[in-house]
């Protein structure tokens, strides 16, 4: 590979080029009017990524998003689908059922630091098409289990595996796009994420219903393995599409790797507008400065500096030269001010995960065993309170387990209430999102998040003394929509509360917490159903009531003085 000279940029000059916007107005519309001729110097990232222009690139990204982000929704939340059904193929427990709904965030929580770093040292590419392919092995191989053993190694091994590409690929989208389009990129995201929590009730009542049972290659094939078959298309797609785009021009340029940083730009440039790659107007990229100090025999270019060689790409460190600097950069975090406002939002992320994920989770089988119940009580009069319910739920799991020929001896039907009521829960999250950036807006972020947090609180009781399953439907569906707000707000307030090198490593921590709350939350509540109905309900709302509280101790968002 050629190397190309860092160009001595005048200050003045480069700050120019930065901001200035471009003449005709529409450049947000096409790749032509975008691209503006930078003779003028090497051009920085945000200058290099408009000139590309935003088109049938950009349209394709987002296209391939839709499976990526719905294959890490699929992953982490698929098995409360199945509980219900798989009951008496699997032979569960009620203990069997919070394990196989915790595991796959035990393997997230695990993985979490080795995927960061693998993704800031190998790329983005890499990790996004191996991540999406291996996990597909893996929820292939959980559509084939036999048994209860065999599906936890393979939805821990998912977790463990998908967590790197599902957090990539938030990055990778934004790294794609200029500053105009980053945030509604986000939206959009966000969006998909709502659309993939609605379609798996939505494929769980196409495929359950259905008589697939049969035998392949001497395994025993059900519906509900057939749902889960279905759910790791989606990996597989994304898998082979990211096989064939671009590696991230951001991260190739902050690796010094400018030649190829400028190929990837061209190629983006090339598709949006349909001219040849040689016509891209900027032929130059400055050569960045990389955030740490010089290491041992590395000289580190500035633009200002005139310089006679140029690395075409940076020195590569050791793992532990990579801890030593990332532990360096984090011991603001262990010092005050940091120290208390970065317990506090870690402390606030796992009880929120807590309450909002363990009830998400246990839904489907608490409307299952609603439906089920009111089927065999159907014009007795009696009420489908919460507590009945569960009490309901805990004898007869227990016996599938001790008198499992009898109660397994007809196929399980669930009623159709049971997939109606989570897709409404489901599309109530969906709605409850458009509205929750205007809501956010009127109260401000801080207010939301403390209301939000103690309304969640408030709700998660509440359920307790549910008596009817309508009730318990609006109960659940108001609890996770202002809890799922909450989150929102939460995570808006780190990126503004904390400093601008700081924010990516205090949210990888925050969601670590999260993902160990949502894994001890599904691990706690079947232990404590058979204790009594009162005490998971009390568990999730007192976790939501402490971050409420804790949220009145952090500072206002909107006045934050990090930048």
């Amino acid at each position: 590979m050629s190397e190309k000279p860092v160009e001595k940029v005048d200050p003045e000059k480069s700050k120019g080029l930065e901001n200035e916007n471009d003449a005709d107005g529409n450049s947000d519309s096409t790749a032509e009017a975008a691209a503006t001729p930078t003779e003028e110097g090497p051009a920085t990232f945000d200058k290099a990524i408009d000139g590309a222009g935003f088109g049938i690139f950009n349209l394709m990204l987002l296209i391939v998003s839709i499976p990526a982000q719905s294959a890490a929704i699929f992953e982490s939340s698929s098995m409360s689908y199945i509980l219900p059904i798989a009951e008496c193929d699997l032979h569960l427990t009620l203990e069997n059922k919070g394990v196989l709904n915790a595991v796959a965030y035990a393997g997230m929580t695990i993985s979490a630091v080795a995927w960061g770093y693998l993704a800031d040292t190998k790329g983005r590419k890499k990790i996004l098409y191996w991540g999406y392919l291996i996990d597909a092995v893996c929820v292939f191989g959980s559509a084939l289990s036999q048994n209860f053993m065999m599906l936890v190694v393979f939805k821990f091994m998912g977790g463990l595996v998908v967590n790197g590409p599902a957090a990539v690929l938030f990055t990778y989208l934004t790294e794609m796009h200029g500053p105009k389009h980053r945030s509604s990129i986000l939206m959009i995201i966000g969006m998909v994420t709502s659309t993939a929590t609605v379609s798996l009730p939505l494929l769980a009542w196409g495929i359950f219903p259905r008589d697939w049972d049969f035998e392949f290659w001497g395994l025993q094939i059900h519906s509900w393995q057939i749902y889960l078959f279905v759910l790791g298309i989606p990996s597989l797609v994304s898998g082979i599409i990211f096989c064939f785009m671009p590696e991230s021009p951001r991260f190739l340029m902050a690796q010094g790797r400018n030649e190829e940083a400028l190929q990837a730009f061209k190629q983006i440039y090339h598709v949006n507008s349909r001219k040849p790659k040689d016509s891209y107007p900027i032929k130059v990229l400055i050569q960045e400065v990389p955030d740490r100090r010089a290491g041992n025999n590395e000289v580190i270019y500035t633009i200002e500096e005139k310089a006679k060689e140029v690395p075409t790409k940076r020195p590569s460190r050791t793992l532990a030269e990579s801890l030593r600097s990332g532990l360096e950069q984090m011991k603001p975090l262990v010092r005050k001010p940091l120290l208390g406002l970065s317990i506090c939002c870690y402390v606030m992320q796992f009880g929120i995960f807590l309450g909002m994920n363990t009830i998400r989770l246990w839904l489907p089988q608490l409307f299952a065993s609603m439906a089920e119940f009111e089927a065999l009580h159907e014009g007795d009069g009696v009420d489908a309170s919460m507590c009945t319910i569960l009490e309901f739920s805990v004898n007869r799991t227990a016996e599938t387990v001790l008198n499992y020929a009898d109660a397994c001896s007809v196929p399980k039907v669930i009623s159709m209430d049971m997939y109606l009521n989570n897709i409404i829960v489901s599309a109530t999250g969906f709605v409850g999102y458009f509205f929750a950036g205007g809501i956010i807006r009127a109260l401000g972020p801080k207010r939301m998040m403390t209301y939000g947090l103690f309304l969640s609180g408030t709700f998660g009781l509440l359920l307790y003394f549910s008596v009817s399953s309508l009730m318990t439907l609006i109960v659940s569906a108001t609890f996770l929509t202002i809890t799922g707000i909450a989150v929102s707000s939460l995570l808006g307030a780190v990126v503004a509360l904390f400093p601008t090198q700081l924010r990516t490593v205090v949210v990888a921590i925050a969601m670590m917490c999260g993902r160990f709350g949502a894994l001890t939350g599904n691990l706690l509540f079947p232990v404590f159903v058979q204790i009594g109905c009162l005490p998971p309900f009390i568990m999730v709302s007192s976790v939501l009531i402490l971050a409420g509280v804790l949220s009145i101790l952090i500072p206002n968002p909107a006045k934050a003085t990090f930048s």
